[in-house]
């Protein structure tokens, strides 16, 4: 019993120090490792496009996406951490990623939330108001991309694939959803997710490293790539380290930008 009252807390503290503070709409919150990924289920849904989806599809044609893997570098410390980014399974989350690194928005960003203890849990980072070196500690972690098209701030909906459906679920959890299947991408060590609030649409640019499988997030946060080298550079990153650069070297072609 003393056991799972420590892990009940302990998943309270880790949810509430993600979710940052400001105002209940900014992009804040955070996620980590969920499910079991040596699950094997092989489930078989419709795979016919939904109506749902078809209005998911048409309602976020004003974003971009990206069809199909490519591949970021970014750098910290100097050191390079390579991210596969996966476009099939959650093609908005991941061409808005892309998006961003190609506008040079992470460039000089501060990671400012860095979850150790009292286990390893993520890195995030991804505020562009942590550009300015005079703003605010505190106030880091409520800040998105503000699009210079709309001058509004760029969101984007909740986007998690379930294993064996044809198209992701959007703007939901699949908990809220009543989808029972895990999804395809899990919150494993390396997974690449944006943080968001508690509203489900309120992810812009920020995005956190996952340090250890912390699967009670699978199905509530949007995974969207995985780390495939530089663990060993993300382990050592502090609160206030900064991303020297990032660059999309691979899967270019994939990408879909907003005409």
């Amino acid at each position: 019993m003393q056991i799972k009252i420590q892990r009940w807390l302990f998943s309270l503290l880790i949810i509430g120090a993600l979710f940052v503070g400001g105002c209940g709409s900014s992009p804040v919150a955070d996620s980590t490792a969920t499910s079991n990924p040596a699950s094997g289920e092989n489930i078989s849904l419709s795979p016919s496009p939904s109506p749902a989806a078809v209005a998911a599809s048409s309602q976020f044609s004003n974003l971009p996406r990206l069809e199909g893997k490519a591949t970021v570098v970014m750098t910290v410390k100097g050191a390079p951490i390579t991210i596969e980014l996966d476009g099939t399974n959650a093609p908005i989350t991941a061409g808005n990623f892309v998006d961003l690194v190609q506008k040079g928005v992470y460039d000089g960003l501060v990671f400012h939330r860095v979850v150790r203890e009292p286990q390893p849990f993520v890195v995030q980072g991804g505020d562009p108001q942590g550009k300015d070196p005079k703003f605010p500690t505190a106030r880091l972690g409520t800040g998105g991309f503000i699009d210079p098209k709309t001058t509004t701030e760029r969101r984007i909906p909740l986007e998690i694939k379930a294993k064996g459906a044809a198209n992701p679920t959007y703007s939901q959890t699949l908990e809220e959803a009543g989808v029972k299947e895990k999804p395809v991408l899990v919150h494993s060590r390396g997974a690449v997710a944006m943080a968001r609030s508690q509203s489900p649409d309120s992810a812009s640019s920020q995005f956190y490293f996952t340090l250890t499988d912390v699967p009670f997030l699978d199905g509530s946060y949007a995974v969207f790539g995985y780390v495939k080298q530089g663990m060993d550079v993300i382990d050592k990153i502090e609160a206030g380290d900064r991303i020297e650069k990032a660059t999309v070297t691979q899967g270019l072609e994939n990408f879909k930008p907003v005409q």
